[in-house]
């Protein structure tokens, strides 16, 4: 069974997903059979390669909010990182074009690499404030993750994986996706937004049962949708922001 997934490294919400999903995928009885495939997805393709203010100023300005206000939203996003086991350092985290490093994921992909470099990734943006901009720091990631260091600095020092970026992004775009994190289970169920562990549970169970004609109750509504209007509020990020669930 195989579920693609569209996110940034900039999304907050896309790490918290991954985690989500992640834990769902854990009670899954099928979860050996299940195959992942990151793709990208990049909110802000303008963004600077040098980081050029904190992450409070730059969300502050984009979406016409106080620095204030920047912080506590923030500070909300990063509380629902810790409870999914995420430390987030919004503080010191470095706002950063991501071309590069969805360049080397698929680089990555050739070799096999793709979801390990995927997770390095996300922990150098949010965790060890790296800039993911940066050569070197790209180049030190694709080296923990396994991946040989000469081949990804080539990769690096031209454009190649660029094509496949775009690609990704068009089929993002013919599917309609507005917001990461985005995840399509046997090119028929679309999740939209980090939801919780047992909404993904839930939909891998019930790909499977229909897949397998284990179920008679199993939708048959090709293409059904199970975002975050028909299961329940859940964090997303767009090119207008990222949108924090309520609380009760």
């Amino acid at each position: 069974m195989n579920v693609d997934v569209w996110s940034d490294f900039a999304c907050p919400f896309c790490y918290i997903g991954k985690r989500r999903f992640e834990s769902g995928l854990s009670q899954f009885a099928h979860k050996d059979d299940v195959t992942m495939v990151f793709r990208s997805f990049r909110l802000d393709p303008s963004t600077p390669r040098e980081p050029q203010q904190d992450i409070h100023t730059a969300l502050a300005a984009k979406y016409g909010m106080t620095r204030e206000q920047a912080v506590e939203a923030n500070r909300n996003v990063g509380e629902q990182a810790a409870a999914v086991g995420l430390t987030f350092r919004f503080d010191t985290m470095q706002v950063t074009n991501t071309l590069d490093a969805h360049r080397l994921t698929h680089f990555a992909a050739d070799h096999g690499k793709r979801e390990a470099l995927t997770e390095l990734l996300f922990k150098a943006y949010f965790t060890d404030s790296d800039n993911l901009s940066d050569r070197e720091t790209l180049l030190r990631i694709a080296g923990e993750a396994g991946l040989d260091r000469s081949a990804a600095d080539e990769v690096l020092s031209g454009d190649q994986y660029s094509d496949k970026v775009h690609i990704d992004e068009e089929i993002a775009s013919q599917l309609g996706v507005r917001g990461v994190p985005f995840f399509v289970v046997n090119n028929k169920y679309a999740v939209s937004g980090a939801q919780p562990a047992e909404v993904f549970l839930e939909v891998l169970e019930k790909a499977w049962a229909e897949e397998h004609g284990e179920s008679d109750t199993a939708d048959q509504a090709t293409g059904k949708a199970l975002d975050a209007d028909t299961t329940i509020e859940a964090g997303i990020c767009t090119d207008d922001g990222c949108e924090v669930p309520k609380k009760d």
